[in-house]
């Protein structure tokens, strides 16, 4: 399904309304003037409202699934309409913000 390609200024959100940062976008390809993300950027979680429950808060995430037919030095690029996991919660990521101008499959 094709969707807006993420990038580095993209908001990302846990389930539970932490902010998820990549932490090495693929710098040799922009979109919008900011580094896309791949399916093999790591992210890092902060703020997870997860806190004050017996459960561990998310802290990391990572996109499962993106672009089938775009890739930036040979891996998908993560797409909005993709799939991603956070963990330890295995909640999806939202991403709320994107850039609307570059549409990939």
């Amino acid at each position: 399904m094709p969707g807006p390609i993420v990038h580095l200024g993209a908001t990302i959100l846990c389930g539970h309304a932490g902010q998820a940062t990549p932490t090495t976008p693929f710098a040799r390809v922009l979109v919008g003037g900011q580094p896309v993300v791949t399916v093999a950027t790591p992210y890092v979680i902060a703020g997870c409202a997860l806190t004050g429950t017996g459960s561990p808060p998310c802290a990391t995430g990572q996109w499962l699934v993106g672009a089938t037919r775009v890739l930036a030095g040979g891996v998908p690029v993560a797409i909005q309409s993709g799939t991603s996991t956070c963990v330890p919660t295995g909640t999806p990521m939202m991403p709320v913000v994107v850039q609307p101008r570059v549409v990939a499959t």
